[in-house]
C-alpha cells in the first residue's frame, strides 16, 4: 500500500480492498464487486450514514445499504417527497405542498393555493408527472453556499417555512439539494438520482393524497393500503388545533420559546388532554349499565400507563369506580413461553398469555364472583399467588391495559356490548416543514430513551439495539387491530420534543463511534439541533410527560 493509498473493509461481503484516497463510495461499491438485493442507496462510514457521493481519505469501515434499511427507507422517501413537490411545481405554479403525516401505509399530502379542490384527475396527472421525472434519471445534486445566500433563494422562492429553521441553526454555510430547476431541504441524504425511485403510486385520499412508498419487506411492490379511517381523523383534529394555535412547524415552536410563550403552548396542550381523557370518561359513563371492560393498547412509549391513570380519575369523578387488572400477571410461565424466528421467546406472542385463565376470571369477575389473581416472577419466570383477591360490584369497570387489548383473541368470553377499546399513541403533530414530517415512531424513540436511562439504568445504545425488535411487534400485535378501537387518543404533546431536548442529547452522546447503534443516536441528536430547548417547570404532575421525564404525581 502506498502512500496515496487507504484501507477499506466491507461489512456486507467481509472484504477489504487498498484504494486511492478520495475514491467515492459508489466506485468502493464497484471495486469491492457489492451486490446486495436492491441498488445501493448509501453506506455505513464508520457507524455514520453517508451518501454514494462521499469521498474516502482516510481507513474507513463500510456497510452498503439499499431500501431495505431503515435510512435507505428514509432516504428513499424523502427523495420522493422532493419528485412530488417538483411535480407540483410543475402542474400547479403557485400550489404549496405539505407533507402532513403517516396513514394507511402511505404518507398523506395536501395542496394549499390551489384555485379548486384537488380532483381524482389532477392526482393522477401528478402521478404521471412523478414518473416522468422518474424516468428522465434527473440527479439529486447537493448544495453548499453561505446561509445567507440559502435563505435568500428560498424567500425568493416562496419557501419561507424553511427559512426560520435555517436561521436557528446558525451554520456559516448550509447545504440543500436541487432536482433540475427545483431546490429544496430534506434534512438527510438522497438517493443518487430520480431513476432510483421506480416503485411508488399517488391516489387520491380524503381532501388529499396518499403517497405509497416500497414495503420495506419487498422494496419491489407499494405497500398495501390499508384504510384507517379513524387514525386519520384523530391526525386532523390534532392539525386543525395546531393551526389555531399557530404552532404547525418548528421554527413556530422555537419562536414561542424564544418570545415567552412555551408556558401558554404547556397550559393549553395539557388543558386539550385533559378535555379529551373528560370526554372519553364521559362516553363510558353514558353506556355504564353495559360497559364493564376498559381495554387500553397502544404501542411502546406511548403514555398507556398514565392515561390509564388519569382515565381512572375521570371516572371516579362520574361515579364509577376502577379495578385494575394487569395482563403481565397472566404471563404462562417461562418454559411454555412461545420463541421468535430466532429462538428467543416472544414475550410479545399472544400465547404467551394464559388466556384460558385470564377469560376464566373474567368471566367469573363479571358475574360478581371472587377470584385470587396469579402474579408473575420476571426474574424466576413462574406464576405465583401472594392471597390477592378482587371482586367486582356493579359500581366497577375493569381497566386492563396491554399491547393485546384491541385483538378480539384477548376476550372471547366477553360480549363487544360490554367491552370499551381505546388506541393510545404519540402521534406527532407538528412537524420540520410543508415537506419534512416528525415520524410518530422517532417521538416514542426518544421518550424511551429517556425513560428507559432514568428508571431502568438502560444506555442509549440499549434502547436503540431493542428498537427494531420492538418495532416488529407493534405490526404484528397492534397495529392491525387500531382501528377496533371504538376512541383513540394522541398522547403527543405540541412541546415535548422541546423538553425532552436537553434529557436526551446527553444520553444520545455516550454513545461511541465505534459502536453499531452510533448511526441513529447522531441522525438524533442533528434532529435535536432544530429545536430550542423548553424547561419542564410548567409540566403538571399529571402530564403523560412525567411518565418519561420524572417528578409525576402518579405510583408506577
Amino acid at each position: 500500500m502506498t502512500e496515496k493509498e487507504i484501507k477499506i473493509k466491507c461489512i456486507n461481503n467481509n472484504s477489504e480492498v487498498h484504494a486511492p484516497r478520495g475514491i467515492t463510495l459508489s466506485e468502493t461499491a464497484k471495486l469491492m464487486d457489492v451486490k446486495l438485493a436492491n441498488p445501493i442507496l448509501g453506506a455505513m462510514v464508520n457507524n455514520r450514514l453517508r451518501d454514494v457521493s462521499f469521498e474516502l481519505f482516510n481507513p474507513k469501515t463500510v456497510k452498503f445499504i439499499d431500501v431495505s434499511h431503515p435510512d435507505g427507507m428514509r432516504m428513499y422517501v424523502r427523495s420522493l417527497s422532493f419528485v412530488l413537490y417538483a411535480a407540483v411545481e410543475e402542474l400547479f405554479p403557485g400550489a404549496r405542498l405539505r407533507v402532513e403525516h403517516s396513514v394507511s401505509k402511505g404518507f398523506y399530502c395536501e395542496l394549499d393555493n390551489l384555485n379548486c379542490e384537488l380532483t381524482v384527475q389532477m392526482t393522477i396527472d401528478l402521478a404521471e408527472k412523478m414518473r416522468e421525472i422518474v424516468a428522465r434519471d434527473l440527479p439529486f445534486v447537493k448544495q453548499k453556499e453561505e446561509t445567507d445566500e440559502v435563505i435568500r433563494l428560498f424567500e425568493e422562492r416562496g419557501l419561507d417555512d424553511k427559512t426560520g429553521l435555517i436561521r436557528h441553526r446558525g451554520q456559516y454555510y448550509t447545504s440543500y439539494y436541487t432536482l433540475g430547476e427545483h431546490v429544496g431541504i430534506f434534512y438527510g441524504f438522497l438517493v443518487p438520482s430520480s431513476g432510483y425511485l421506480k416503485v411508488f403510486d399517488l391516489n387520491k385520499y380524503y381532501n388529499g393524497m396518499l403517497l405509497r412508498v416500497p414495503k420495506a419487506s419487498n422494496p419491489n411492490e407499494v405497500e398495501d393500503l390499508i384504510i384507517q379511517n379513524k387514525l386519520f381523523e384523530i391526525f386532523r383534529e390534532y392539525s386543525q388545533w395546531n393551526k389555531i394555535l399557530n404552532v404547525t412547524k418548528i421554527s413556530d415552536l422555537n419562536k414561542s420559546a424564544g418570545n415567552g410563550k412555551s408556558e401558554t403552548i404547556i397550559k393549553v396542550t395539557e388543558a386539550l388532554h385533559e378535555k379529551k381523557i373528560a370526554h372519553i370518561a364521559d362516553r363510558i359513563s353514558a353506556r355504564k349499565d353495559k360497559i364493564k371492560i376498559v381495554l387500553i393498547s397502544g404501542p411502546s412509549s406511548s403514555g398507556k400507563t398514565t392515561f390509564s391513570k388519569r382515565l381512572a380519575i375521570q371516572l371516579l369523578v362520574s361515579g364509577i369506580k376502577p379495578l385494575n387488572l394487569s395482563l403481565d400477571n397472566y404471563f404462562v410461565d417461562r418454559e411454555h413461553t412461545p420463541r421468535d424466528e430466532n429462538g428467543d421467546y416472544d414475550f410479545e406472542a399472544l400465547e404467551s398469555i394464559d388466556l384460558k385463565l385470564f377469560n376464566e376470571h373474567l368471566v367469573a369477575l363479571l358475574a360478581g364472583e371472587e377470584v385470587e389473581l396469579p402474579k408473575f416472577s420476571f426474574e424466576t419466570g413462574e406464576r405465583f399467588y401472594d392471597g390477592e383477591k378482587m371482586r367486582m360490584t356493579s359500581q366497577n369497570i375493569l381497566i386492563i391495559e396491554g399491547i393485546h387489548g384491541l385483538n378480539p383473541q384477548l376476550t372471547p368470553s366477553v360480549s363487544n356490548d360490554a367491552k370499551f377499546k381505546v388506541y393510545v399513541s404519540a402521534l406527532t403533530s407538528v412537524n420540520i416543514d410543508d415537506h419534512n414530517r416528525i415520524p410518530t415512531t422517532d417521538n416514542r424513540l426518544i421518550r424511551r430513551i429517556v425513560r428507559d436511562y432514568k428508571y431502568r439504568k438502560y444506555s442509549a445504545r440499549d434502547t436503540i439495539s431493542r428498537w427494531a425488535s420492538v418495532r416488529r411487534g407493534e405490526e404484528k400485535h397492534i397495529f392491525p387491530f387500531q382501528e377496533e378501537a371504538d376512541v383513540m387518543f394522541n398522547t403527543a404533546l405540541l412541546y415535548e420534543l422541546a423538553v425532552l431536548k436537553p434529557f436526551a442529547e446527553p444520553i444520545l452522546l455516550e454513545v461511541q463511534p465505534n459502536q453499531p447503534e452510533y448511526s441513529e443516536a447522531n441522525r438524533l441528536l442533528k434532529f435535536f439541533s432544530y429545536f430550542k430547548p423548553m424547561m419542564p417547570r410548567e409540566i403538571p404532575p399529571t402530564s403523560i410527560l412525567r411518565e418519561f421525564l420524572g417528578g409525576s404525581s402518579f405510583s408506577y
